[in-house]
């Protein structure tokens, strides 16, 4: 699934230093001449393509960046020291547009490529630069130029890493919420999600996914029922599928095994290949059952479909082994990014059952 990821950064580039004004006084030099130096250069700001980054989430809490300025120039025709260029990292496909002008700078396509979006301050000149034939003892300096300041608009196209499946009101819509900024609608009636959601899960700084959330799917969704057959083609570019179970559904009727069941023979009937994929299981409502029988409940219905894959016990609504969930995820999809590179298999994920947050 493609979307935008958006964020707004402003950058200042350095200013330039001063230049100095001096004039040489030395013992037994009774005309020592001008000897003030140039300034320092100000630090440009850089824009770094980085293939390990995915997603613009880093942005949402750091907005602002500055280059350092140049030093003044000093005495003796020293020059101040110029300062380190900035460089901001970001994922390969950002483009970059500055926000006040809407003109587009420019897009990072490559890794460790360098764009420029801010450039330093040119250094002042000492008063040794000034001295002439004429004016032996020049009292004239000048000052280093501002440094470029921008806002700048960046924009990714991206897709989803990992894909929700479920039936209505599995708690997809609630997950989504606990993981990530995005707000879709929530409430306690079937096909609430109208639309595909989005979400940018952020785990720590630069390891950070992308989750899609699709309407619910209900039996006969491949012959067209319901609406998440629409969207079922989105799922086919994730590479991990969550297959989330109500595991305290309201309807007393309502059977989680032959609800699971469904959703797979939905999926097979689809797309043997989307079928095939990766795909984890994530009980739901853990706070719903009682205490002294939850892990009896997940262990007879992990027993009774015949799961063999990863297992994770959650409780949505409250966050509970959220976080847990999102860490092996991200481990995970990092492990399949290296295997892509290195042009190897993956290694099978092992079965993990784990409810702690």
């Amino acid at each position: 699934m493609k979307f935008v990821d958006e964020a707004k950064i402003d950058v200042a580039a350095g200013d330039g230093g001063n230049g100095c004004l001096s004039f040489r006084r030395e013992k037994f030099i009774p005309k020592g001449g001008p000897d003030g130096g140039d300034g320092g250069r100000g630090g440009s700001v850089y824009l770094v393509g980085d293939d390990g980054l995915n997603t613009l989430a880093d942005f949402r809490t750091k907005r602002r960046f500055n280059a350092r300025r140049g030093a003044n120039g000093s005495g003796r025709n020293k020059t101040g020291l110029s300062a380190d260029d900035l460089e901001i990292e970001v994922p390969l496909g950002t483009i970059v547009i500055d926000f006040d002008t809407g003109e587009r700078i420019g897009e990072v396509t490559a890794n460790g490529e360098r764009m420029m979006v801010a450039r330093g301050g040119s250094p002042g000149l000492g008063n040794a630069r000034f001295k002439s034939s004429t004016n032996q003892a020049p009292r004239k300096t000048t000052n280093g130029t501002p440094g470029e300041q921008r806002t700048l608009q960046l924009q990714l196209n991206v897709l989803a890493d990992v894909g929700l499946l479920g039936l209505p009101n599995a708690g997809k819509s609630t997950l989504l919420r606990a993981i990530s900024h995005a707000r879709p609608k929530v409430a306690d009636y079937p096909f609430t999600t109208l639309y595909p959601n989005l979400g940018v899960v952020r785990v720590e700084a630069h390891r950070s996914f992308v989750v899609a959330d699709i309407p619910g799917l209900i039996e006969g969704a491949a012959e067209g029922a319901g609406l998440g057959i629409r969207f079922l083609k989105h799922l086919a570019r994730t590479r991990i599928l969550l297959h989330l179970i109500d595991m305290a559904p309201l309807d007393p009727e309502a059977d989680p095994v032959a609800d699971a069941r469904a959703i797979v023979g939905e999926l097979e009937r689809y797309s043997p290949e989307l079928a095939s994929r990766e795909r984890w299981l994530v009980l739901n409502k853990m706070d719903l059952l009682p205490e002294e029988e939850r892990e009896q409940r997940c262990q007879d219905f992990i027993k009774a479909i015949g799961w063999s894959g990863p297992v994770y016990y959650i409780s949505a609504v409250n966050g509970e082994g959220c976080r847990v969930l999102t860490g092996a995820l991200m481990n995970r999809l990092e492990e399949l990014k290296e295997a892509a590179i290195n042009n190897v298999e993956p290694e099978n994920v092992e079965s993990s059952q784990d409810s702690e947050s």
